[in-house]
């Protein structure tokens, strides 16, 4: 037994045997502090999961020495090596920053079960996108989602509206759930395997009823679970009343990590010779996905509370992500690749910038920001340059989204969807603009609701957003580590899906 043997396996067991810990330590800095090294660790094994996969090639870990089919196996490939990388990236990011902010939102009481529940919500995500058993997929996604639902509830110390939120969210989390796993019974009964792999095998050439309802079910909970338009309305309301260290976190994982799955089961599950699938692209996520964008942005307009403008800005940014998987090409599923990593990093910067308003104004709404530049320079320039990362400028990373993207769309024969992609950034002009107006031009409120003292978020805060904000604006300037791996990954994953180039 060696250690790059255990290697698959470590990203769960360290903060899943981690979080129970934090219970035993006493209120205050001990749980956060355990928590951020906790996170460090599982970053680190991450990172080695990358470097040896790009080196090496695919990794399989099997569970207690029992091989699939039978047995649960672990699978790491460049796509979800991507994925496990950005989510215990961000979390070595968020774990650091919440401390400050934290010790504002929710009782110092609750600190050691906040820290565990937010490293039971990373080992959930990272068990997901790991796994490569269809059913283990549902056990981690509850176990996230569960972790999740209470993570929600505890913003109600600053506004009760939380635990209605956290209501919504777990209702609609468990029907998304509950119909993945009717979709993981009815494939189970066709092919008599879980393990994604082997059931790839078993669907070749089997095209029934049983198999087209488990394929339907299965997007449609997934579709849930990621707040594909328009069963995205739990999404604005759970963002704005969580704590804002676990918006930050959700936004820039949570998402993602339903994407992913959704990708994994349409092109490594699934075959794209099967006319049902062909037509969910079509007439499913390609139209679903240039709505998304529209409407979601729209909407984000008329936000008069920040946090719920970049809420309704994410169910925008995920129909660009429907958009390029709908494209079912190499250049389409690499643009969603990309910009699964790129919206991480540029939406998690801006809920740490909202973070570090709150803490000083005590409000998210838009009028707290009036004035910022003057009062919290730094925190400024770190929303005004996600901001412009948002809307696809060059020499940031959304500019290379918004670029595959386009090349994408073109090469593809989809002109008129690049058109779209460009005039659906237009709108998110106005949405950012409107904040970084009234930051930059307005004056400052000196007494009441919204004054802000004259300085700036702590370090611990402005660290980690910062770390974020250069991420912004490096792999913005340097594509080829993040756009070649995208590449490689999305033909790996269509050369098993038998798609084209």
């Amino acid at each position: 037994m060696t250690f790059e043997s255990q290697l698959p396996v470590l990203p769960i067991i360290i903060p899943l045997i981690a979080a129970p810990v934090t219970l035993l330590l006493p209120q205050g800095r001990a749980p956060w502090a355990w928590a951020v090294i906790v996170s460090w660790l599982t970053f680190g094994a991450c990172v080695l999961e990358l470097i040896a996969v790009v080196q090496n090639g695919p990794m399989s870990y099997f569970l207690g020495d029992w091989a699939p089919p039978l047995g649960i196996e672990y699978r790491i490939d460049i796509a979800n090596a991507l994925v496990l990388l950005l989510v215990s990236g961000i979390a070595a990011l968020v774990f650091p920053f919440a401390y400050r902010s934290i010790q504002l939102e929710i009782d110092e009481r609750q600190s050691p079960f906040f820290y565990c529940a937010l490293l039971i919500c990373m080992t959930g995500l990272l068990g997901v996108t790991i796994t490569g058993d269809a059913f283990n997929v549902f056990v981690f996604l509850e176990i996230s989602s569960l972790s999740t639902y209470a993570l929600v509830a505890m913003g109600a110390r600053r506004d009760r509206r939380a635990l209605t939120a956290a209501f919504n969210y777990l209702v609609m989390g468990t029907i998304g759930a509950t119909f993945y796993v009717i979709g993981i019974g009815l494939l189970y009964q066709a092919t008599g395997t879980l393990n994604m792999a082997d059931m790839k095998v078993q669907l070749a050439g089997l095209d029934n009823r049983m198999v087209q309802a488990g394929f339907a079910f299965i997007v449609v909970g997934i579709g849930l679970k990621l707040a594909m338009f328009p069963m995205h309305l739990w999404l604005p309301n759970a963002y704005a009343y969580a704590p804002s260290a676990v918006t930050a976190f959700l936004a820039a994982t949570a998402t993602k990590v339903a994407v992913y799955v959704l990708i994994r089961f349409l092109f490594s599950v699934f075959s794209l010779d099967y006319g049902f699938v062909e037509a969910a692209f079509t007439w499913i996520l390609l139209p679903l996905g240039l709505l998304g964008m529209f409407a979601a942005s729209i909407v984000a307009v008329f936000q008069s509370d920040v946090k719920r403008m970049l809420a309704y800005s994410s169910v925008a940014q995920i129909g660009y992500m429907l958009l390029g998987i709908s494209f079912a090409t190499v250049d389409g599923l690499a643009a969603a690749l990309v910009h699964v990593l790129n919206h991480a990093l540029m939406k998690g910067a801006l809920f740490m910038a909202v973070a570090c308003v709150v803490l000083r104004a005590g409000s998210h709404s838009v009028q707290a920001f009036a004035g910022l530049a003057r009062r919290m320079p730094y925190t400024t320039w770190a929303f005004i340059l996600s901001g412009l990362s948002l809307i696809g400028v060059p020499l940031t990373v959304g500019f290379v989204s918004k670029w595959y993207l386009l090349q994408a769309a073109f090469s593809g024969g989809y002109w008129y969807a690049g058109f779209l992609i460009v005039a659906s950034s237009l709108i998110a002009l106005v949405y950012i603009g409107r904040v970084v107006e009234l930051m930059v031009l307005r004056e400052p409120a000196e007494d009441g609701r919204f004054a802000i003292p004259a300085r700036d978020a702590p370090l611990s805060m402005l660290i980690p957003m910062w770390a974020l904000v250069a991420a912004n604006i490096y792999f913005g300037l340097r594509t080829e580590w993040t756009g070649d791996l995208a590449v490689r990954a999305a033909e790996a994953l269509l050369a098993t899906a038998g798609g084209a180039s």
